[in-house]
Protein backbone atom coordinates (compact mmCIF):
# COMPACT_ATOMS: atom_id res chain seq x y z
CA UNK A 1 0.00 0.00 0.00
CA UNK A 2 1.35 3.66 -0.72
CA UNK A 3 1.79 6.56 1.54
CA UNK A 4 -1.67 8.27 2.10
CA UNK A 5 -1.37 11.66 0.43
CA UNK A 6 -4.33 12.61 2.18
CA UNK A 7 -6.47 11.65 5.86
CA UNK A 8 -9.06 9.36 5.33
CA UNK A 9 -12.68 11.56 6.68
CA UNK A 10 -10.46 14.99 7.11
CA UNK A 11 -11.82 18.20 5.11
CA UNK A 12 -10.19 19.90 2.81
CA UNK A 13 -10.70 23.17 0.86
CA UNK A 14 -11.33 22.10 -2.93
CA UNK A 15 -9.29 25.37 -3.95
CA UNK A 16 -6.19 24.26 -1.50
CA UNK A 17 -6.35 20.85 -3.48
CA UNK A 18 -6.05 22.28 -6.67
CA UNK A 19 -3.73 25.00 -5.62
CA UNK A 20 -1.35 22.30 -4.81
CA UNK A 21 -1.60 19.31 -7.64
CA UNK A 22 -3.57 21.10 -10.20
CA UNK A 23 -6.83 19.84 -12.28
CA UNK A 24 -10.18 21.44 -13.31
CA UNK A 25 -11.41 23.09 -10.25
CA UNK A 26 -14.59 22.06 -11.73
CA UNK A 27 -17.44 19.14 -12.66
CA UNK A 28 -16.83 15.74 -10.66
CA UNK A 29 -13.63 14.47 -12.26
CA UNK A 30 -10.12 16.23 -12.18
CA UNK A 31 -7.05 14.60 -13.15
CA UNK A 32 -3.83 16.61 -12.09
CA UNK A 33 -1.09 17.48 -15.26
CA UNK A 34 2.02 17.38 -12.57
CA UNK A 35 0.91 14.65 -9.99
CA UNK A 36 -0.10 11.17 -11.35
CA UNK A 37 -3.35 11.65 -9.40
CA UNK A 38 -6.79 11.85 -10.50
CA UNK A 39 -9.29 13.64 -8.09
CA UNK A 40 -13.18 12.49 -8.17
CA UNK A 41 -15.44 14.71 -6.14
CA UNK A 42 -18.83 13.39 -5.62
CA UNK A 43 -22.04 15.69 -4.10
CA UNK A 44 -26.17 15.82 -4.32
CA UNK A 45 -26.15 17.96 -6.81
CA UNK A 46 -25.25 15.59 -9.77
CA UNK A 47 -28.72 13.43 -9.12
CA UNK A 48 -30.28 15.64 -11.35
CA UNK A 49 -28.09 14.05 -14.49
CA UNK A 50 -28.57 10.51 -13.30
CA UNK A 51 -25.15 11.30 -11.30
CA UNK A 52 -26.41 8.95 -8.63
CA UNK A 53 -22.82 7.92 -6.51
CA UNK A 54 -23.00 5.37 -3.36
CA UNK A 55 -21.37 2.83 -1.53
CA UNK A 56 -22.10 -0.44 -2.86
CA UNK A 57 -20.91 -2.04 0.39
CA UNK A 58 -18.37 -0.50 2.47
CA UNK A 59 -15.97 -1.73 0.25
CA UNK A 60 -17.07 -1.00 -2.95
CA UNK A 61 -18.24 2.53 -4.60
CA UNK A 62 -20.06 3.50 -7.72
CA UNK A 63 -19.55 6.22 -9.28
CA UNK A 64 -21.23 7.63 -12.65
CA UNK A 65 -18.76 9.03 -15.22
CA UNK A 66 -18.69 12.65 -16.79
CA UNK A 67 -20.68 14.06 -19.78
CA UNK A 68 -23.88 16.20 -19.71
CA UNK A 69 -25.20 16.36 -23.02
CA UNK A 70 -25.43 13.28 -24.91
CA UNK A 71 -23.68 9.53 -24.66
CA UNK A 72 -21.17 9.11 -22.12
CA UNK A 73 -17.68 8.44 -23.88
CA UNK A 74 -14.39 6.90 -23.03
CA UNK A 75 -12.76 10.70 -23.32
CA UNK A 76 -11.47 13.25 -20.92
CA UNK A 77 -11.55 12.49 -17.17
CA UNK A 78 -13.84 8.69 -18.18
CA UNK A 79 -10.67 7.47 -20.00
CA UNK A 80 -8.38 8.67 -16.89
CA UNK A 81 -9.95 7.03 -14.84
CA UNK A 82 -10.79 3.62 -16.98
CA UNK A 83 -6.73 3.54 -17.89
CA UNK A 84 -5.34 4.88 -14.33
CA UNK A 85 -3.94 1.23 -13.61
CA UNK A 86 -2.22 0.88 -16.98
CA UNK A 87 -1.28 4.81 -16.63
CA UNK A 88 -0.15 4.65 -13.39
CA UNK A 89 -2.21 7.01 -11.76
CA UNK A 90 -4.13 7.03 -8.18
CA UNK A 91 -7.58 8.23 -7.49
CA UNK A 92 -8.92 9.92 -4.47
CA UNK A 93 -12.77 9.91 -4.11
CA UNK A 94 -13.52 13.42 -1.79
CA UNK A 95 -17.71 13.73 -0.78
CA UNK A 96 -18.80 17.34 -0.72
CA UNK A 97 -20.08 18.77 2.83
CA UNK A 98 -20.49 22.37 2.39
CA UNK A 99 -19.62 24.42 -0.05
CA UNK A 100 -16.00 24.62 -1.03
CA UNK A 101 -15.59 21.87 1.48
CA UNK A 102 -15.08 18.31 0.84
CA UNK A 103 -13.84 15.27 2.89
CA UNK A 104 -11.20 12.61 1.86
CA UNK A 105 -13.38 9.41 1.74
CA UNK A 106 -9.89 7.31 0.76
CA UNK A 107 -8.07 5.79 -2.43
CA UNK A 108 -9.99 3.77 -5.00
CA UNK A 109 -9.15 1.29 -7.60
CA UNK A 110 -11.14 0.66 -10.68
CA UNK A 111 -13.17 -2.77 -10.48
CA UNK A 112 -14.83 -2.68 -13.87
CA UNK A 113 -17.53 0.07 -15.77
CA UNK A 114 -20.71 -1.30 -17.11
CA UNK A 115 -23.40 0.91 -19.09
CA UNK A 116 -27.07 2.07 -17.68
CA UNK A 117 -29.62 5.21 -18.88
CA UNK A 118 -30.07 8.16 -17.55
CA UNK A 119 -31.46 11.58 -18.32
CA UNK A 120 -28.75 13.98 -19.92
CA UNK A 121 -29.20 17.96 -18.95
CA UNK A 122 -31.55 18.01 -21.33
CA UNK A 123 -33.60 15.49 -20.17
CA UNK A 124 -32.82 13.55 -23.05
CA UNK A 125 -32.10 9.10 -22.29
CA UNK A 126 -28.79 8.45 -23.00
CA UNK A 127 -26.42 6.00 -22.05
CA UNK A 128 -24.25 6.04 -19.11
CA UNK A 129 -21.05 5.22 -17.85
CA UNK A 130 -21.10 3.42 -14.24
CA UNK A 131 -17.86 2.79 -12.52
CA UNK A 132 -17.12 0.21 -9.85
CA UNK A 133 -14.58 0.87 -7.64
CA UNK A 134 -12.80 -0.58 -4.81
CA UNK A 135 -10.95 0.44 -1.61
CA UNK A 136 -7.18 0.64 -2.33
CA UNK A 137 -5.61 -2.43 -1.08
CA UNK A 138 -8.14 -4.28 0.26
CA UNK A 139 -8.75 -7.59 -0.79
CA UNK A 140 -12.35 -8.65 -1.66
CA UNK A 141 -13.74 -11.92 -0.14
CA UNK A 142 -15.86 -12.90 -3.22
CA UNK A 143 -14.40 -13.35 -7.12
CA UNK A 144 -16.35 -10.37 -9.24
CA UNK A 145 -18.02 -11.48 -12.38
CA UNK A 146 -15.38 -12.51 -15.43
CA UNK A 147 -15.13 -9.82 -17.54
CA UNK A 148 -16.11 -10.26 -21.85
CA UNK A 149 -15.14 -8.88 -24.87
CA UNK A 150 -17.56 -7.62 -27.99
CA UNK A 151 -16.99 -6.66 -31.08
CA UNK A 152 -17.31 -3.12 -30.37
CA UNK A 153 -15.37 -3.24 -27.67
CA UNK A 154 -12.87 -0.04 -27.10
CA UNK A 155 -8.79 -1.81 -27.44
CA UNK A 156 -7.65 -1.44 -23.77
CA UNK A 157 -5.56 -3.81 -21.72
CA UNK A 158 -8.11 -5.08 -19.61
CA UNK A 159 -12.13 -5.56 -20.91
CA UNK A 160 -14.60 -4.94 -18.32
CA UNK A 161 -18.22 -4.99 -19.62
CA UNK A 162 -19.74 -6.19 -22.43
CA UNK A 163 -20.39 -3.14 -24.62
CA UNK A 164 -24.01 -2.27 -26.13
CA UNK A 165 -23.76 -3.90 -30.08
CA UNK A 166 -26.05 -2.03 -32.25
CA UNK A 167 -29.09 -3.78 -31.89
CA UNK A 168 -29.14 -3.45 -28.33
CA UNK A 169 -27.79 0.15 -28.38
CA UNK A 170 -30.69 1.35 -31.15
CA UNK A 171 -33.11 0.20 -28.18
CA UNK A 172 -31.18 0.61 -25.33
CA UNK A 173 -32.83 3.89 -23.85
CA UNK A 174 -36.51 2.35 -24.57
CA UNK A 175 -35.99 -1.22 -23.05
CA UNK A 176 -34.16 -3.20 -19.78
CA UNK A 177 -30.97 -3.60 -21.95
CA UNK A 178 -29.07 -1.54 -20.10
CA UNK A 179 -29.10 -3.27 -16.98
CA UNK A 180 -25.50 -4.34 -16.83
CA UNK A 181 -24.81 -1.33 -14.04
CA UNK A 182 -28.01 -2.24 -12.26
CA UNK A 183 -26.86 -5.62 -11.94
CA UNK A 184 -23.67 -5.08 -10.87
CA UNK A 185 -24.82 -2.92 -8.11
CA UNK A 186 -26.71 -5.16 -7.03
CA UNK A 187 -24.40 -8.29 -6.87
CA UNK A 188 -21.63 -5.48 -4.99
CA UNK A 189 -24.67 -4.35 -2.33
CA UNK A 190 -25.11 -8.47 -1.59
CA UNK A 191 -21.31 -9.71 -1.73
CA UNK A 192 -21.82 -12.01 -4.44
CA UNK A 193 -23.85 -14.11 -2.25
CA UNK A 194 -27.84 -14.76 -2.46
CA UNK A 195 -29.66 -12.89 0.26
CA UNK A 196 -31.63 -15.75 1.60
CA UNK A 197 -28.89 -18.63 1.13
CA UNK A 198 -25.76 -17.22 1.51
CA UNK A 199 -25.02 -18.96 -2.03
CA UNK A 200 -22.60 -17.57 -4.37
CA UNK A 201 -22.08 -19.27 -7.87
CA UNK A 202 -23.18 -15.74 -8.94
CA UNK A 203 -23.55 -16.31 -12.55
CA UNK A 204 -27.07 -18.15 -12.15
CA UNK A 205 -27.88 -15.61 -8.89
CA UNK A 206 -30.38 -13.41 -9.94
CA UNK A 207 -30.47 -9.55 -9.22
CA UNK A 208 -34.46 -9.27 -8.87
CA UNK A 209 -36.24 -5.87 -8.16
CA UNK A 210 -38.42 -5.70 -5.12
CA UNK A 211 -41.42 -3.76 -7.13
CA UNK A 212 -41.53 -5.26 -10.45
CA UNK A 213 -40.19 -3.32 -13.37
CA UNK A 214 -43.48 -2.52 -14.62
CA UNK A 215 -45.01 -1.11 -11.14
CA UNK A 216 -41.56 1.16 -11.02
CA UNK A 217 -40.73 4.56 -12.09
CA UNK A 218 -37.75 5.32 -13.82
CA UNK A 219 -35.37 5.90 -10.83
CA UNK A 220 -37.14 2.67 -8.86
CA UNK A 221 -35.91 0.81 -11.98
CA UNK A 222 -32.58 1.51 -11.22
CA UNK A 223 -32.45 1.58 -7.58
CA UNK A 224 -30.53 -0.77 -6.08
CA UNK A 225 -32.61 -0.64 -2.89
CA UNK A 226 -35.20 -1.56 -4.59
CA UNK A 227 -33.29 -5.27 -5.79
CA UNK A 228 -32.16 -8.19 -4.25
CA UNK A 229 -29.86 -10.73 -5.40
CA UNK A 230 -31.67 -14.50 -4.57
CA UNK A 231 -31.29 -17.91 -5.91
CA UNK A 232 -33.16 -19.02 -9.00
CA UNK A 233 -35.93 -20.69 -6.56
CA UNK A 234 -36.32 -18.10 -4.21
CA UNK A 235 -36.50 -15.36 -7.42
CA UNK A 236 -39.32 -17.68 -8.57
CA UNK A 237 -41.43 -17.31 -5.56
CA UNK A 238 -40.49 -13.98 -5.02
CA UNK A 239 -41.48 -12.62 -8.42
CA UNK A 240 -44.76 -14.50 -8.36
CA UNK A 241 -45.07 -13.22 -5.22
CA UNK A 242 -46.23 -16.51 -3.46
CA UNK A 243 -42.74 -14.89 -1.11
CA UNK A 244 -42.25 -12.03 0.57
CA UNK A 245 -40.20 -10.84 3.53
CA UNK A 246 -41.04 -8.77 6.38
CA UNK A 247 -38.86 -5.83 7.56
CA UNK A 248 -36.84 -7.84 9.95
CA UNK A 249 -35.95 -10.52 7.31
CA UNK A 250 -37.95 -13.24 8.03
CA UNK A 251 -39.15 -14.81 5.55
CA UNK A 252 -43.45 -14.51 4.52
CA UNK A 253 -44.77 -17.99 2.65
CA UNK A 254 -48.26 -17.42 0.90
CA UNK A 255 -51.29 -19.44 1.59
CA UNK A 256 -51.39 -20.26 -1.81
CA UNK A 257 -49.21 -23.05 -1.53
CA UNK A 258 -49.29 -25.97 1.26
CA UNK A 259 -46.07 -26.77 3.69
CA UNK A 260 -45.65 -29.53 0.82
CA UNK A 261 -44.96 -27.71 -1.93
CA UNK A 262 -43.09 -25.17 -0.45
CA UNK A 263 -40.43 -28.14 0.88
CA UNK A 264 -40.08 -29.78 -2.05
CA UNK A 265 -38.74 -26.62 -3.67
CA UNK A 266 -36.00 -26.32 -1.19
CA UNK A 267 -38.21 -23.31 1.10
CA UNK A 268 -38.22 -24.40 5.19
CA UNK A 269 -40.02 -20.91 6.24
CA UNK A 270 -37.49 -20.50 8.55
CA UNK A 271 -35.30 -18.52 6.08
CA UNK A 272 -34.13 -14.68 6.97
CA UNK A 273 -32.10 -12.06 5.24
CA UNK A 274 -30.09 -10.73 7.81
CA UNK A 275 -28.57 -7.54 6.06
CA UNK A 276 -32.45 -5.35 4.90
CA UNK A 277 -31.23 -2.01 4.87
CA UNK A 278 -33.97 0.42 6.38
CA UNK A 279 -34.25 1.88 2.32
CA UNK A 280 -35.22 -1.72 1.31
CA UNK A 281 -38.17 -1.75 3.87
CA UNK A 282 -40.61 0.84 2.29
CA UNK A 283 -40.21 -1.35 -1.45
CA UNK A 284 -40.92 -4.97 0.46
CA UNK A 285 -43.70 -3.20 2.24
CA UNK A 286 -45.09 -2.71 -1.57
CA UNK A 287 -44.28 -6.31 -2.40
CA UNK A 288 -46.05 -7.56 0.68
CA UNK A 289 -49.22 -5.41 -0.62
CA UNK A 290 -49.73 -8.02 -3.02
CA UNK A 291 -48.93 -11.33 -1.81
CA UNK A 292 -51.20 -14.04 -3.85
Amino acid sequence: MKDSVFGTGLLYKRSLIHDLYGGSRQGGISVSASFPYIFIFSGKSGQQHGYKDQWENINVFSYTGEGQLGDMTFARGNLAIRDHQKNGRRIFLFTQEVKAIVKFEGELEVLEYNYFTSPDREGNDRVAIKFFFKRAGVRLNYQIDEPQVSILQEPVERAYVNTPNITERSGLVTSRVGQGAYRSSILYRWEYKCAVTNYSKHDILIASHIVPWKDSNNDERLDVDNGILLSPNYDALFDRHLISFENSGKIILSEALVNSDYQKLGVSGDEFIKNLSSNNHAYLGRHRQVMI
